[in-house]
């Protein structure tokens, strides 16, 4: 199943954010973590001079997954942070 089956997915709707509050475009990195016979996947999102991570852990096969877990986290971390202002510096954090 894709996310894009629903519209805009959560990496389509961090991007656009950060455009319109003229900031640098996200960086997603991919993270592993060896866990006995297997690695499990995750991601991080660097938006504005902020790391945030993804809630979960995923099988490879799910890595895209990981990066639409860590742009939601990120996207309701910029709407809980400031509801004047549509982003705020690191600093603000």
């Amino acid at each position: 199943m894709s996310y894009s089956n629903y519209g805009s997915t959560w990496q389509e709707k961090l991007a656009e954010r950060c455009r319109a509050a003229n900031c640098p475009p996200p960086v997603f990195q991919i993270v592993s973590d060896r866990r006995g016979g297997r690695t499990a996947w995750s991601s991080t999102v660097t938006i504005h001079g902020q790391s945030i991570s993804a809630r979960y852990w995923y099988d490879g096969q799910y890595v895209e997954n990981a990066k639409e877990d860590a742009a939601e986290v990120a996207l309701k971390h910029l709407n809980d942070s400031s509801p004047t202002s549509p982003m705020r510096s690191r600093n603000g954090w």
